[in-house]
C-alpha cells in the first residue's frame, strides 16, 4: 500500500536521495531487475499487459533517506500557489524547482520542434514512450537521458521523439497534456525534465500531479509561458497529438514506460529492450552505435 507524500518536501528528498544514491554507486546506477538481481531493471508495465510492476526494494535507500533528512534538518522550501508565479519560467526565480539550472542548460541551443529533439539530418531516431507519473522513467530521464543528449543529440547524430504516454492513471493524462502544451512553445523536453527531477517517490495515482504543482514546474523553464502551459493543455490541439501517441504506442506494440525504439532515420525503429524491461544507459549507446554504423 502506498502512502501519500507531502509534494514539496516531497520532490526536493526525492531528488537528494537519488543523488545520494548515485554517488555511492558511481555516475550511472547498475542496471537490475530486483534486490540482488543481475539482469535489466523492469521498465514500468502497463496493466493492460503485465499489470503495474512490483517495485525496487528500498532497504538501502531508507537509510540514505534518513541520512539526508537528519542531515538537512527536514527543512524544504515553502509552498508556492499559483497566483505568486512569474508570468514567464525562470530557472532563477526564488522559487525555481530543484534541478530547474541543469535541465534548461542541458538543452540550451539544441534544435527542438515540438516533441522532436535535434538536428532533423540525424542519420539516427530515437522514439521514447514516457508517462510523467513512471518512476522508471524518472530513473532513466534522470541518470542516462543527459549522456545521450550531449554525446549524440547535441553533436547531431541522433534525433529524439519524445511520445508522452498515459496507462498509469487519470493525472498521467493530465500531466501528458502539459508536456505537450510545453512543447507548443518548444520546451517540452525541458518541462518533462524538470517534472521528473521532482517527482515524489511512491507517489503514483496520489494526486501530486495537480495544475498548482504543474504551474510551479512551469515557472521553472525558461521562457515557458506558464499560463500558456495550462490553458493550451486543455485545447484539441493537445488531445490530438495526445491520440496520435495512443496510436503510435498501439503500432509499435509498447507495453511499458520507458520504452525506447531507435533505427535509421526514415526506417524501422527497434525496441531496443526485451518485453517487460526497461531501458538502460549501456544498452541504449550500443543500439545507437551500432544504429550509426549501418547508417
Amino acid at each position: 500500500m502506498r502512502l501519500p507524500f507531502p509534494r514539496m518536501p516531497s520532490g526536493k528528498r526525492a531528488r537528494q536521495q537519488r543523488q545520494a544514491a548515485a554517488a555511492t554507486a558511481g555516475r550511472t546506477p547498475p542496471p537490475v531487475r530486483s534486490k540482488g538481481g543481475g539482469g535489466p531493471r523492469t521498465r514500468q508495465a502497463s496493466p493492460r499487459v503485465l499489470g503495474i510492476a512490483g517495485g525496487v526494494a528500498l532497504i538501502v535507500i531508507v537509510a540514505i533517506v534518513l541520512a539526508v533528512v537528519l542531515g538537512s534538518g527536514g527543512s524544504s522550501k515553502p509552498s508556492v500557489s499559483s497566483s505568486d508565479l512569474p508570468a514567464i519560467g525562470n530557472a532563477h526565480w526564488a522559487g525555481a524547482e530543484q534541478g530547474a539550472v541543469e535541465a534548461n542548460a542541458l538543452f540550451k541551443g539544441i534544435p527542438q520542434q515540438g516533441l522532436v529533439l535535434g538536428k532533423p539530418t540525424a542519420p539516427v531516431e530515437m522514439e521514447m514512450f514516457i508517462d510523467v507519473q513512471c518512476p522508471i522513467c524518472r530513473d532513466y530521464e534522470v541518470n542516462s537521458l543527459p549522456t545521450i543528449v550531449q554525446k549524440y543529440i547535441r553533436t547531431g547524430k541522433v534525433q529524439l521523439h519524445l511520445q508522452p504516454w498515459a496507462f498509469i492513471g487519470s493525472q498521467s493524462k493530465t500531466g501528458r497534456l502539459a508536456v505537450i502544451a510545453a512543447s507548443f512553445q518548444n520546451k517540452g523536453f525541458e518541462y518533462a525534465k524538470v517534472l521528473y527531477d521532482n517527482q515524489p517517490d511512491n507517489s503514483e495515482n496520489t494526486g501530486y500531479l495537480d495544475d498548482n504543482w504543474m504551474a510551479r514546474m512551469a515557472a521553472s523553464v525558461n521562457g515557458l509561458k506558464v499560463q500558456k502551459v495550462m490553458s493550451q493543455k486543455n485545447d484539441s490541439a493537445a488531445s490530438t497529438i495526445a491520440s496520435k501517441v495512443d496510436s503510435l504506442a498501439k503500432a509499435a506494440n509498447v507495453q511499458g514506460t520507458p520504452t525506447v525504439l531507435i533505427g535509421p532515420t526514415g526506417g524501422k525503429l527497434q525496441d531496443i529492450m526485451p518485453p517487460g524491461y526497461a531501458p538502460t544507459l549501456q544498452i541504449t549507446e550500443q543500439a545507437i552505435n551500432q544504429a550509426l554504423g549501418n547508417a
